[in-house]
Formats: structure tokens, C-alpha cells, sequence
């Protein structure tokens, strides 16, 4: 089978003994779709929770999904991580966009709801 070395992880796991051994995990390229995607519910919110430098430029993480919270820690290539920060990128320029149209939304409603208010004579000095 023919597998692309970007498409594994590498769990180094320390035995009773005190040895230490890594295990390399393969995955499809088929459904190969990121860190950042849960393999239990398929949420596409899949964070790092902890993280540290590994050896030999890979990062230790432990990812967690926030809908099933299915985690699992791993070592990973710097390429993955590297894409696993920008899926987070994006995903917080996403959610500072929807905040900014909330706020935007809201602040709407409030002018309309003020200046009905200040129309019908309900607004008196003492309110401020």
C-alpha cells in the first residue's frame, strides 16, 4: 500500500519497564481530513488542549472535541500542526466576524427600541 509519510502519528509510549517505544498509526487517504476533525462524531472542532515540543521537530498534543469530547493525544509533524493552526485561524476569524454582526444586530435593536421610546414620551430624566 502506498501511503504518504504526512498522513500518520506518532504515539511514543513508556512501558512499565521504562522503556520507551513509539507507535506510527497510518491513516487513509481517503478520509484523511485534518486535526482538526473528530474520527468519533465528525465535528470539525477538534482543538489542542496541551501541547509541547517534541523531538526531532514534531509537537506533542492532546486534541479533545468539544461535542462528543472524545480525546486522544499523539505526536505529530510540524506540517500537520502547521495545518491545524490555520484551520484554528480561520475558524477564530469566523467566529469574530459572526460576533461583530451580533453585536451589530443587537446594537440595531436597541437604537430601534430607544428612539420608539423616546417617541412615545417614555423616556423621562430620571431613567439615566
Amino acid at each position: 500500500m502506498n501511503r504518504r509519510p504526512d498522513r500518520h502519528t506518532i504515539r511514543r509510549i513508556l512501558l512499565p519497564s521504562g522503556r520507551a517505544i513509539e507507535v506510527v498509526r497510518f491513516y487513509p487517504a481517503q478520509g484523511e481530513t485534518g486535526l482538526h476533525v473528530c474520527p468519533s462524531c465528525g465535528s470539525d472542532l477538534v482543538q489542542p488542549v496541551e501541547w509541547a515540543e517534541a523531538p526531532r521537530g514534531f509537537w506533542e498534543l492532546l486534541l479533545r472535541c468539544p461535542n462528543c469530547f472524545w480525546t486522544d493525544d499523539g505526536v505529530f509533524d510540524q506540517e500537520q500542526v502547521d495545518a491545524l493552526e490555520e484551520r484554528l485561524d480561520a475558524g477564530l476569524t469566523e467566529m469574530l466576524a459572526d460576533l461583530r454582526r451580533l453585536t451589530q444586530a443587537n446594537m440595531s435593536q436597541e437604537i430601534e427600541r430607544f428612539a420608539a421610546a423616546l417617541n412615545a414620551d417614555l423616556i423621562l430624566p430620571e431613567d439615566f
